[in-house]
């Protein structure tokens, strides 16, 4: 689904988010969205690892 939204659906996303939150809390909004992505992504690295490790001793 979000392979489709296009230069114009962002573009519009981002103009309704200017409305509803204002230039000034957009920043910060940004700034969160960005940490709980990096931290979903390292959480997702380490159980992909571990998992891996699991496979690993299992093995032996």
């Amino acid at each position: 689904m979000l392979q489709n939204i296009g230069i114009p659906g962002l573009v519009l996303i981002l103009v309704i988010a200017l409305i509803i939150f204002g230039p000034s809390k957009l920043p910060e909004i940004g700034r969160a969205f960005g940490s709980t992505l990096r931290e979903f992504k390292n959480s997702t690295k380490d159980l992909i690892s571990s998992d891996e490790k699991e496979e690993k001793t299992q093995s032996k």
